[in-house]
């Protein structure tokens, strides 16, 4: 899944953590991170250390650059539920790596907020979020999707629901009602198709397989990579999604985002109309999607929101800042 990015935006790779196994979890994950990276920034000597969101590798980098006393520059800074177990375990890891980091690169004023509200005042830029500029080389008029599955769908003259489910904290019971409620959205509505890119894990798979595998209009198919994933998005009727990225991503195309979990971390989308959580409750996800499908002025008003993540330009600000950094 990281192969496909690093080869879209022509990424060097000079290391390769090679960390990946079978049934792996997060002390795994977290331990091969440490003692692997322990060789790079030993060989490497950076001067600074930039590691982006949540994720356990973030964390575990981050950690890894404070025990060689190498300051660390934190991307997506400043999220937060205030919910340590949910989203579990990113909630903890951009806590954690906000205690580490030296330059806290936050995408919003709400972001810079929260910061300040723990004390962390020193060395934080707003920048906006990188998603957004990646956005301008990934979406294209006239894209031709890559993906043979892709490619078999014909949405003519149908309305297509974006869906992606995987987080941790979903896996089980509300993933399955999830999935059920999917199934009464295309019973009810026949010119609704729903492309739903499924995660690796066996976990998703299974129950996914389970409640939607032969539902008709429900297309489930391997993870896209992002050119696909983001002309899909473009051009999809809305989005339904437990992801963190897609609140950002889906509204820069003016695509309404119905957010499958009982918080977010982006408050800002929810204030500003473009994203809406609806829980993982069947009854609950049917009706919101219910009501995008048949009041088109709710549908409009969501959809016409300003996406309050930033002008594409974060990575520039991101760079002006470490040097201005550097500089004293």
């Amino acid at each position: 899944m990281l192969k496909q990015v690093i080869d879209i935006f022509g990424i060097n790779v000079k290391y390769n953590l090679d960390i990946m196994q079978t049934k792996q979890t997060l002390t795994t994950i977290t331990t091969s991170i440490l003692e692997r990276m322990e060789t790079v920034l030993q060989s490497e000597k950076p001067d600074l250390v930039l590691v982006h969101g949540d994720t356990t590798t973030s964390f575990a980098a981050a950690l890894a650059a404070f025990y060689q006393q190498i300051p660390v520059g934190h991307v997506e800074a400043g999220l937060r539920t205030y919910d340590k177990y949910s989203p579990f375990p990113e909630e903890m890891n951009r806590n954690l790596t906000g205690r580490i980091a030296t330059l806290h690169f936050a995408p919003t004023e709400n972001n810079c907020r929260n910061l300040a509200q723990e004390n962390v005042t020193k060395n934080v830029f707003k920048t906006g979020n990188t998603v957004i500029d990646a956005f301008r080389t990934t979406v294209r008029e006239g894209y031709q999707y890559k993906d043979n599955d892709l490619q078999k769908i014909d949405l003519g003259g149908k309305r297509c629901i974006l869906m992606t489910a995987h987080r941790r904290e979903n896996l089980g019971q509300p993933l399955a009602d999830i999935c059920r409620a999917v199934k009464k959205i295309v019973e009810e509505y026949s010119d609704v198709e729903v492309i739903y890119p499924v995660h690796m894990n066996p976990a998703v798979r299974d129950t996914v397989e389970e409640i939607l595998g032969n539902t008709e209009r429900v297309h489930l198919i391997q993870p896209l990579d992002v050119e696909d994933m983001h002309n899909l998005m473009s051009g999809s009727y809305l989005v339904m999604t437990d992801s963190g990225g897609l609140q950002e991503e889906a509204p820069a195309c003016g695509v309404p985002v119905l957010v499958l979990r009982t918080e977010t971390e982006r408050p800002e989308a929810v204030e500003a109309g473009t994203v809406r959580v609806v829980g993982v409750n069947t009854m609950d996800i049917y009706r919101s999607a219910s009501m995008l499908l048949t009041d088109r002025a709710e549908y409009e008003k969501m959809a016409k929101a300003v996406n309050p993540y930033g002008d594409g330009h974060a990575g520039e600000r991101i760079v002006r800042a470490i040097l201005q950094w550097f500089h004293g």
